[in-house]
């Protein structure tokens, strides 16, 4: 089984939240800043690395918001992903920093980067789609549960569906697709 750590930001200013836009094959969608942990790395060493690689920031990372797990044998394309298990750890980010013209290594696909109104974020391509209502709760209640699991939303939906990625590549990074 494979199994890796990843880091995630949720950036967010003035009720909007800073997400990576990409667009392949015809369709354009939303994704956090961040990606997998390098060997040595800490979380927060990761986290740094991926907004300077993906956005051009320099960020102070806050308190973990969010845990997500995704489980390959869960989904819907099991026979390639079964053996395959991440955990992101979503760190509530401030920005010190920001120059998209020094990002050093864009994710495939990434077009820019985008701020969404969370008011609107469901009415967004944004991934994984599960993620959505529990970041419009953490911001109109101050709080919600931790640990997200593994946000299946249906079985008759396709891994693409949920995590927004046609070639499947688990988060939508080029290290990921080793």
């Amino acid at each position: 089984m494979i199994t890796r750590n990843s880091a995630k930001a949720i950036i967010m200013d003035n009720k909007r939240l800073l997400t990576i836009k990409l667009q392949e094959n015809n369709e354009t969608y939303f994704i956090l800043p961040g990606g997998g942990q390098e060997p040595g790395e800490n979380l927060h060493e990761t986290l740094k690395r991926e907004c300077r690689e993906e956005a051009g920031a320099e960020v102070t990372i806050g308190d973990i918001i969010f845990v997500r797990e995704y489980i390959g044998k869960n989904h819907e394309l099991s026979k390639k992903h079964g053996g395959y298990h991440q955990t992101e750890f979503m760190f509530l980010t401030k920005v010190v920093q920001f120059n998209y013209a020094k990002s050093t290594l864009l994710d495939q696909g990434q077009i820019g980067l985008e701020w969404i109104p969370i008011a609107e974020l469901m009415k967004y391509n944004f991934y994984p789609k599960g993620l959505r209502e529990h970041i419009i709760n953490y911001v109109e209640k101050g709080k919600t549960k931790v640990y997200v699991g593994d946000m299946i939303v249906s079985k008759n939906l396709s891994l693409e569906d949920i995590y927004g990625r046609r070639s499947c590549n688990i988060s939508c990074n080029r290290r990921d697709t080793s």
